[in-house]
Parts: structure tokens; C-alpha cells; sequence
């Protein structure tokens, strides 16, 4: 597996670049914004494709470059369910997974130095955002921070893990890279606690100072959707009324982005056709399957995922690509769902 840790010196963030091996797709967790032209650098000095963008959770010290590396590279963002980010990709939950060609991350739900955190495994590590630092563990005073969550989250989940499992966390600023479970476990001043109400008092009297970026950090990204949308792509953004029009009166081409686990969960628009966001660009090439399909049909085309931003993204790609009556779902499957619009499910038996 090819691995990266890289650091930003401003606010001490570690961020990891995963990928099977050069030449092949890559992942990154935590991304800060001000080191993009530093990723696209890796990424293309490693021959790396760039397909998904993880945060933890909303930072409160940085920027995240999730919307910035999302415009330059077209990656899925990825956040975890609880995050009140205004769009994101897809989202992910306790027991999912995050997957990308020859690397998959499973996904631990860890409240506690925010209401939305979360960490993600490999077999023989985990990413621990800021829930667990290298003899330290996040803070938990704002953000809808709790210590007693954290507690839960610390010693329910992380300190379950095998002993031998690498812990590489969020942010350093002693300059240690890496840890274990185990190691943690033993060395840890906090961990070495008999209660959650101990716990608690040691971090509800640690009386720390705001993160000097937290005022601006934080709502930039509470805000990392594609709100500004070129107009070519505004102009083809299908409200419910409409979408719902040209189910009804069977014209359109259904095209599903979405991974498998989330047609598993939140079924399909009927009678659609399944195009992974992340084979699209193979999928639009002149000789596919799809593209002559598209070609041979007067049928409009309408693409749509989670949430509207892997569509949105697919709708330029097609555009790009000299496609013209195409167009994508604005508000994606959360939008369909909350209209109780028709669904069926996908039987992967």
C-alpha cells in the first residue's frame, strides 16, 4: 500500500494519502487548504487519481481543502452522517465503508470532541481525527463537544482495537507521527482513568483557548456545497416537480452514481441505470457502452446521486463531453426521499 503522512507547521494537522500502489486510485483524510497545490503535486508526481476526500470532522484550526480539491480534481467528498456540513458527497456511518480501488476504510462513530466525529480503520491502523492524539485526546468544550461521549467513544471503541494497531492521529504538536493502541493504553496520562465522570473532570478544567482560526475555520466549512454553480449548470438543475415530471411520463435516462451500500440503502429511482461516479470518465469516453446508448436515444438524460454534488459534477463531465439533453436531480436522493417520490430496491443477492 502507498502511503503518505503529510504536515501542515500552521496548525500542526497530519493528513494521510492512501492508494493501493502509484498509478492507481488514492483517498486523503483531513486535507488542509492551504497545502492543495501540494497534494496536486503528490498526486501527480505518484500518478495518483485523486477519487475521495475525508474529514474527521468539522474543523475548527483549518480550512479543509475538501471543496477545493473537489472543483480542481472532481473527488467525491466524504463526511461522516451527523455532520451539519451543508453538502458533502456522500456520508458515512457506524459499520460502513469507504472504498477506492485495492484500499477500504471501515468507519467508527466517535463523538465526543464534536457531535460529528469520526474514525476509520484499515486493518493495521486507525485514523483518529482528534478524538485520540498521542498522549492526549481531543478536547471536548465546543462544537457540541462531551466528555462523557468521548469517554464512551475512547474506551467502547478505539481502546478495543488490538493493541498492535498503529494510531495515527489528526494533529501532533510535540512532534511524535505515530502510536499504538496499546502503547496509548499503557502511556496516555488521560486514559488512565477509572470512570467517565473522572474523565470528565479532567476535561472539563483543562480551560484552553479557542483555536485562533475557530471563528473563521468553522463556518467556511459548515459551507463546502457547490453553491455557486456555473450557470449552464444551474440551468439543468431539476427541481422535484420536474424530475418527477419526466418520471411520470417515461422519457428520461436514469443514471444512479451512487455506490452499492447507498442503493442498498436508500433503493433507486425506478428503471435506472447504474454508472459508479467514480467509472464516469471511462463511461463517457467516445467508444462506451453508455455514451453510445446516450447517443443513440432523443430521451433526455438525467443524472443523480446522494445529495446533488457527485451529479452536478457529472452533468459538467457530460457536458465536457459534447452531451447536451442532460441534466441532473438537484438535491439527489435526499430530496426524492423527503418528497416520498417512488423508489424500488436493488436486490444484490
Amino acid at each position: 500500500m502507498l502511503f503518505r503522512q503529510l504536515f501542515d507547521s500552521v496548525s500542526c494537522t497530519y493528513t494521510y494519502l492512501l492508494a493501493a500502489a502509484p498509478g492507481r486510485e488514492a483517498l486523503i483524510i483531513d486535507p488542509v487548504a492551504e497545502k492543495v497545490e501540494r497534494y496536486l503535486q503528490l498526486f501527480s508526481e505518484l500518478n495518483l487519481k485523486l477519487v475521495k476526500a475525508i474529514d474527521t470532522h468539522v474543523h475548527a484550526d483549518h480550512i479543509s481543502a475538501l471543496a477545493v480539491l473537489r472543483d480542481r480534481t472532481r473527488c467525491i467528498t466524504v463526511m461522516g452522517q451527523r455532520s451539519q456540513v451543508d453538502v458533502v458527497s456522500m456520508r458515512v456511518d457506524e459499520g460502513d465503508r469507504i472504498a477506492i480501488d485495492g484500499v477500504e476504510l471501515g468507519v467508527l462513530y466517535t463523538p465526543g470532541h464534536t457531535d460529528d466525529s469520526y474514525c476509520f480503520t484499515i486493518p493495521d491502523r486507525v485514523f483518529t481525527g482528534d478524538t485520540l492524539l498521542i498522549r492526549g485526546t481531543g478536547r471536548t468544550d465546543f462544537q457540541n463537544g462531551d466528555s462523557h461521549q468521548a469517554y464512551n467513544s475512547l474506551f467502547g471503541k478505539l481502546l478495543r482495537l488490538s493493541d498492535d494497531s498503529l494510531v495515527y492521529p489528526g494533529h501532533d504538536y510535540k512532534g511524535d507521527t505515530v502510536s499504538t493502541i496499546g502503547e496509548e493504553r499503557r502511556h496516555n496520562p488521560r486514559l488512565q482513568v477509572s470512570s467517565a465522570e473522572e474523565y470528565a473532570t479532567i476535561m472539563n478544567n483543562l480551560n484552553l483557548a479557542d483555536p485562533k482560526m475557530m471563528d473563521v475555520a468553522v463556518p467556511a466549512n459548515l459551507t463546502l456545497g457547490l453553491t455557486r454553480l456555473p450557470t449552464e449548470i444551474a440551468e439543468k438543475s431539476l427541481g422535484m416537480e420536474a424530475a418527477l415530471a419526466y418520471l411520470r411520463d417515461g422519457t428520461a435516462l436514469w443514471i444512479d452514481l451512487r455506490e452499492d451500500s447507498e442503493r442498498r440503502r436508500d433503493g433507486i429511482i425506478p428503471n435506472s441505470i447504474h454508472v459508479p461516479y467514480q467509472q464516469l470518465d471511462g463511461a463517457l469516453t467516445p467508444s462506451s457502452a453508455l455514451t453510445n446508448l446516450m447517443a443513440r436515444t432523443s430521451s433526455p438524460i438525467i443524472f443523480y446521486c446522494a445529495y446533488g454534488e457527485r451529479s452536478a459534477l457529472a452533468l459538467q463531465a457530460a457536458m465536457d463531453a459534447g452531451l447536451d439533453r442532460v441534466y441532473h436531480l438537484a438535491g439527489g436522493m435526499k430530496a426524492w426521499i423527503q418528497s416520498d417520490a417512488p423508489r424500488e430496491a436493488v436486490d444484490y443477492a
